[in-house]
């Protein structure tokens, strides 16, 4: 390989803003801040706003919308209701 010409390959804290959640991975993200984690190390910290830790689809608290009905609720809420139309 080049010299000088690959970005710095490391270990990188990724920490979830929405409930604390950090794991620690190989990266090549650029960051400015650090952290010192439980095994006494500095690592560089990349902050995120959403994780599989915090997301509605991964953690069950996601509600399906329930598409059954939804064509005969459009036609009780625009159907026609005989009266004869005005016209101009």
């Amino acid at each position: 390989m080049k010299e000088g010409i690959h970005p710095e390959y490391r270990e990188v804290v990724f920490q979830d803003m929405a409930n604390g959640f950090k794991f620690i991975t190989r990266s090549t993200v650029q960051t400015r801040e650090t952290i010192k984690m439980d095994d006494g190390k500095e690592y560089p910290l990349m902050k995120l706003d959403v994780t599989s830790e915090s997301h509605p689809f991964y953690t069950g608290a996601q509600q399906r919308i329930i598409e059954t009905g939804r064509v005969e609720k459009f036609r009780q809420k625009f159907a026609r209701t005989g009266a004869p139309v005005a016209k101009a």
